[in-house]
């Protein structure tokens, strides 16, 4: 159970869009791009400087809005198959525009960072559900 402190409790009163799992999702995504993808570029987060050397404070590995996304769909396809949108659907995500939203409430409540030049924009229109997530499905058999 989410204890009813934690930021993410609180943005889940205020902001009814989206069902914890989609929250998850996003961290889970992001996490699979980085380690299973070898996504993202070294950049410091805003509002901070260049960490010094010897400081102990790592510059953070960082996706864009639409690399991001593409994670998201590879892993929505990995984790779930043909059955992904229909998944992504029933936690309130219906375009990628809606990871869009997801990222940026999780910055307003310091749970992600973003750089200068991300923007909520970055997320719109980058793939198509019904596209992307169905009709170009594939079922692999294991060699």
């Amino acid at each position: 159970m989410l204890d009813p402190s934690h930021p993410i409790a609180k943005l889940l009163k205020e902001d009814r869009r989206y069902k914890i799992d989609a929250y998850a999702f996003v961290f889970e995504a992001l996490n699979y791009a980085h380690n299973r993808l070898g996504m993202g570029t070294d950049r410091p987060a805003e509002a901070e400087e260049e960490p010094e050397e010897g400081s102990g404070r790592e510059t953070e590995r960082h996706l864009t809005g639409q690399q991001l996304c593409e994670a998201i769909r590879l892993y929505a396809l990995e984790q779930y198959g043909y059955m992904a949108k229909t998944v992504l659907n029933s936690w309130g995500v219906t375009k990628t525009g809606d990871f869009g939203e997801i990222v940026f409430n999780l910055i307003g409540i310091g749970q992600m960072r973003k750089t200068p030049d991300d923007r909520r924009e970055d997320f719109n229109d980058v793939f198509d559900f019904n596209t992307d997530l169905q009709e170009r499905f594939k079922i692999s058999l294991p060699e």
